[in-house]
């Protein structure tokens, strides 16, 4: 049961991170204007290439998290999804220090949720 909750967060987390890539590769001028009200309006368009760079990080999050689902072994399924999960956590406490602490609800801490409960599920 832990093993099947720790995948669903797995799955949610990934899924935030498709959002992310969408919104900051495809909509970085439209849409992202009504998610990052903070950020000034007139440098949306200047910093486009700037966010569909860090989207496409995220894209590589995601993908790596979606891996970690489908690898038939369990161990390097448990490996992978640790790293991946590491990743965005190390990511949304760093957003948390540098950008806004927002960053650390949305994004690090489902994946250090995710952390434990895998983590659990090896210690059970």
């Amino acid at each position: 049961m832990i093993l099947i909750l720790a995948k669903v967060i797995i799955g949610i987390v990934a899924l935030l991170h498709i959002y992310f890539l969408w919104l900051e590769m495809f909509a970085w001028t439209t849409k992202a204007k009504k998610v990052f009200r903070t950020f000034p309006e007139e440098l949306f368009e200047p910093t486009k290439t700037l966010a569909a760079n860090q989207g496409l990080y995220n894209g590589f999050l995601a993908a790596g998290l979606i891996w970690s689902l489908i690898i038939p072994d369990p161990v390097w399924q448990t490996y992978v999804a640790f790293f991946f999960l590491g990743c965005v956590a190390v990511a949304g406490v760093y957003g948390a220090l540098t950008a806004s602490k927002k960053i650390f609800t949305v994004q690090g801490l489902p994946a250090i949720l995710g952390i434990i409960l895998l983590l659990v599920h090896q210690f059970l």
